[in-house]
């Protein structure tokens, strides 16, 4: 394995590997295995567990990581090609990644979606500029409309928790101030649709993801045996469900126009998830949620802080997932 940019890059026994993998990692420490290997982690975008985890995991395995965070102790940085560069940004990506990756054994790039061309941004055009100036083993932190990682962790959880892989998996819209990436979404419901689990979107009329997304989705869960679809019936949704994921995005409808999609959104107050959303679910029904969320805007507290929620567990298996991802690059 030389990059990790798609779980759609794999097939199915070899994202179980890799979770084998992580497993024993996790059970059977191996402190020295990437002794003297150095990881280059370029943000973008902010981070909280991204940063934390890719830290954590590689000091675990012995090695070490350099990070770039531009505008703080480094140089501004330009990412558009063809940019005429007099004013902030002092530094262009076409010079920083390969110089980073002449430092290193591996990068990490997160670059979030622009938020203004949705064509542009479901055709990765950013991060794929990137990447075709890295000649190293990479990882995608986060992109335009993918978040591989985070995709792992929750197959890794959900395994954890022993979901049934035949489940039922609600992948479920809830609200925020504004608009955020389909990154995590469109990982997500490929994910579970690749682990072969009973998908569906959830969501208000106006942010159904788009048919690219949700054609990949398709695809995935037709060579896993699973099935994928999207609904705004709340009750239908929820019937059953072995585990209910929240995550907010922005309307595809509107993509770019804020002020649309703040009236769009702007009587959807009870698309946040309460105990009671729980009602008809499975009984051993689990909560999930990347992170960060909006407390009492997204999710009730009852649900944060409840029995349910796993939201922690997840973030703790990022590090899980990504010690053997770093492995499998770094060492095959």
């Amino acid at each position: 394995m030389n990059r990790f940019l798609d779980l759609a890059d794999f097939p199915r026994e070899h994202v179980k590997d890799l979770l084998g993998l992580a497993s024993r990692l996790q059970q059977h420490p191996q402190p020295q295995a990437l002794a003297g290997k150095v990881l280059g982690l370029l943000f973008l975008n902010p981070s909280l567990r991204t940063l934390a985890s890719f830290q954590s995991a590689m000091m675990r395995l012995g090695g070490t990581s350099v990070v770039i965070t531009p505008g703080q102790g480094t140089w501004q940085m330009e990412t558009r090609s063809g940019a005429i560069m007099n004013g902030a940004a002092a530094e262009h990506v076409r010079e920083a990644v390969p110089v980073l990756a002449s430092y290193c054994d591996a990068i990490g790039i997160r670059m979030f979606a622009e938020g203004r061309n949705l064509g542009a941004d479901l055709a990765e055009s950013g991060f794929r500029m990137m990447a075709d100036l890295c000649d190293k083993p990479l990882v995608n932190m986060e992109s335009a409309v993918n978040h591989p990682c985070q995709a792992l962790a929750d197959w890794h959880t959900m395994d954890e928790l022993r979901v049934p892989e035949r489940g039922k998996f609600v992948l479920s819209w809830v609200n925020h101030p504004r608009a955020l990436p389909l990154a995590v979404p469109a990982a997500t419901v490929h994910m579970a649709a690749q682990r072969g689990m009973e998908v569906v979107v959830l969501r208000p009329d106006g942010f159904a993801l788009p048919e690219q997304i949700m054609d990949k989705a398709r695809a995935a869960a037709k060579a896993s045996g699973g099935a994928v679809h999207e609904t705004s019936d709340r009750n239908e949704a929820l019937q059953g469900a072995h585990v209910i994921y929240a995550k907010e995005w922005g309307s595809p409808q509107h993509y770019g126009d804020a002020e649309a999609e703040t009236r769009l959104r702007e009587y959807l107050g009870d698309w946040c998830i309460k105990e009671s959303w729980f009602k008809t679910a499975d009984p051993n029904c689990h909560f999930m949620h990347c992170l960060p969320v909006r407390r009492n805007v997204a999710v009730a507290d009852e649900v944060l802080d409840g029995p349910r929620s796993v939201v922690i567990r997840e973030a703790f298996n990022r590090m899980v997932v990504q010690m053997a991802v770093l492995y499998r690059l770094l060492r095959g």
